[in-house]
Order: C-alpha cells, then structure tokens, then sequence
C-alpha cells in the first residue's frame, strides 16, 4: 500500500472508467472500514458487503443469488453504495431508483435495399413508416401518448411537498443541459422523476457520412427504453406498448418476415425486449431515513438533500422482495463525473466526504 500524506487538493479528480461508477463509493467504505479498524471501533451491528460484477448486465444472476442465500443476507437495512449526488453536490440519500425495460422495434420495407433512383415514388421507404411510429409515441409536450402508460402513478400533496423541498433552479438546468425548455410530463424535475418513461435510445437505417448511398433502406430499427417505477411494471408497459404499435396499424412477427406476410400487410414489425431490474421505492420518512440523517448530520449540518427517487436503474429490487427490508443509496460522487462516458471522473473532495459519511453511518447508534 502507498500512503500519500501530502494534502490533496478537494477539487483534485481521478479520471478512469468505474471510478464514480462504483469503484470510488466502494472504496468509501473499505477505506472506512479500515480506519474504524485502526481506531479499534467496533459498529454496534454486524456488517454485510455484496458486491455485485454484473450490475452493467443487468444483474441477471442477483435474484437467484439472494432466495438461494435469504437466511445468510437477512439484515434490517440495506444501504446502496451507488449513484451521482444531487446537482448541489450535497450529501445526497435516495430512497428509490426506477427500473427499465428496452425494446428493440424493427420496420420492415423490402426485401433488400433498392436504388432510389429505379424505385424511388414506388417502393415505400421504411423510414417514413418509423417516424409515423415514433411520433405517435409522444406529443408535442413531451407526454407519453400510449394508453395507459402512466396509470397507477399519483403524487400526493405530501409526496409534492418532499419533492420540492429538494433546491432546483429549473432555468439553471436547463440551461446546464443545454435545452431551451423541459417536456411537461411533470411540474419539476423531481416530480418528472416519479413517472415512468419512454426513450428513443437509437436508430439505424441505411448509411450516412462518407458511406451515404443513393438507397432506400430495408429495415429500420428503432431502440428503446422504458424506465419504471413501482406502479408500472415492465411486462405491462411491454403489453402497452405492444397494443399501441398495432393500434397504429403495424403486424408484429416474430422474426423476419415471410414472403405472405411481406405481400400481405405494408406495415411489418418485430419487437423483442428485454425486462431489466424492477423499480424499487422506500418511505422517505421511514425509520431508516430518520437513521441515516441523524448520522450524517452530525457531520454534514442540515444540508443533507434527501430524494425520493433516482432517474436511473439499481438491482436492489430481489433484496427488497426477498429479505423484506428497506433500501437507501449514500449518494458520493460528484454530479459532473461524465458516469459511462470516456471521461468519467471522480472529485477527491466526494471521495473524502464519501468517506466521512461511511464513518458516520456506521459508528450512528441504531434506534
């Protein structure tokens, strides 16, 4: 081990893939645990780590890791060490993380691709039966427009009233994010997070650039993903989305389509999908919220952001359905820490907080 004793400045980072996500809060912890060891502070409570290597995957394997080890991993709390803080970069809790679902939806046009110039006003092009389905996706607003798409979610006047204590200038993000106006599914930013959504992840249809052709493409395939929350499970935004797509007067198959069905219906699709981790959501004012803010207030004063949900996707669901106990994530790194991107980075002054945090929560005294 290399001791550095040199001060490191706050706003120094360390650039690498995972080092937000999640090597840095992982090392949080270790760290922590090492200086309780050093200090000979024994936590009141037993400690039980999980380190999950499939979590980019999907965590296909999770689910049945934990039914098969339920008596082993039964605990009274489950604390996540995962995600981006809050754009203030305050000490940051989230009591909850939607789920996902994606799709992969591909429009048939002929058999092969065909030259624009011999075909072209005769053979459709798929392309412009995409964008008729796409466009039906959402209005103008932004709004989801598949029936059915946002039943079950209701945001009580107490719900509001946690969401909004949460500091957010809505023109200082979006002119962070470079947008000139956000989509009205919701009032704020907080509230939109509480609804499940549907996004355009990708689209491929024949060439561009360099490579552009003088073709008319024979597919299109449009990608997906549907995020969750509690009262939208995936299977039954899959079906939704399944019975607007033939609503608008597409047939789905299975694979490729046959040379009857080619000749019997102009509008041919396939849709494969994959149902990821489940939305999980735990009660902001639990006992377990009421612990963690009590541990980090000692340290951190009364600035400590606590949000009811985070954008993105945790397999935290199986452990919650499984061992019956809540779940909350100790937000550490920095909100600009590019998560996934090339440059993704971790600030030192999060990690040292990450650190302290770890510290506090494990040396609270349970109630």
């Amino acid at each position: 081990m290399i001791i550095i004793k040199k001060k490191i400045p706050d706003d120094l980072r360390i650039f690498a893939r995972s080092a937000s996500d999640s090597k840095g809060p992982a090392m949080s912890l270790i760290s922590a645990l090492n200086i309780l060891e050093e200090q000979r502070i024994t936590p009141e409570y037993n400690i039980k780590v999980i380190m999950d290597f499939q979590e980019e995957l999907g965590s296909p394997d999770l689910p049945k890791t934990v039914l098969k080890n339920k008596s082993l991993l039964q605990s009274e709390m489950l604390l996540i060490m995962d995600g981006t803080r809050h754009l203030s970069n305050l000490p940051t809790l989230t009591y909850g993380a939607r789920g996902i679902t994606t799709a992969t939806i591909t429009v048939f046009g002929s058999t092969d691709a065909l030259h624009s110039g011999q075909y072209g006003n005769y053979a459709p092009n798929p392309v412009f039966k995409a964008a008729q389905l796409i466009s039906s996706f959402k209005d103008e607003k932004g709004i989801v427009q598949i029936p059915g798409f946002y039943d079950g979610v209701h945001l009580s006047e107490r719900d509001k009233e946690l969401l909004n204590s949460v500091p957010e200038n809505m023109d200082s993000l979006n002119l962070r994010l470079g947008i000139a106006n956000s989509e009205e599914v919701a009032d704020t930013y907080q509230e939109a997070l509480q609804f499940p959504s549907l996004n355009i992840r990708g689209l491929k249809a024949g060439w561009t650039g360099k490579e552009v052709r003088t073709l008319i493409p024979e597919e299109v395939i449009i990608e997906i993903d549907m995020r969750l929350v509690p009262e939208t499970p995936g299977d039954r935004q899959i079906e939704l989305l399944r019975a607007h797509i033939k609503e608008e007067g597409f047939y789905i198959v299975d694979s490729i389509p046959t040379k009857e069905e080619r000749a019997t219906y102009p509008k041919l699709v396939s849709l494969d999908y994959r149902i990821g981790s489940k939305p999980f959501r735990t009660e902001m004012d639990s006992s377990i919220g009421k612990f963690l803010n009590s541990a980090l207030t000692k340290v951190f004063g009364n600035t400590i952001i606590n949000m009811r949900t985070t954008g993105g996707s945790q397999p935290m669901a199986p452990f919650l359905e499984a061992l019956n106990i809540p779940a909350v994530s100790i937000r550490i790194p920095n909100p600009d820490n590019n998560i996934h991107a090339p440059n993704e980075n971790l600030r030192m002054g999060n990690y040292k907080e990450g650190i302290i945090s770890c510290i506090a929560v494990l040396t609270e005294k349970l109630p």
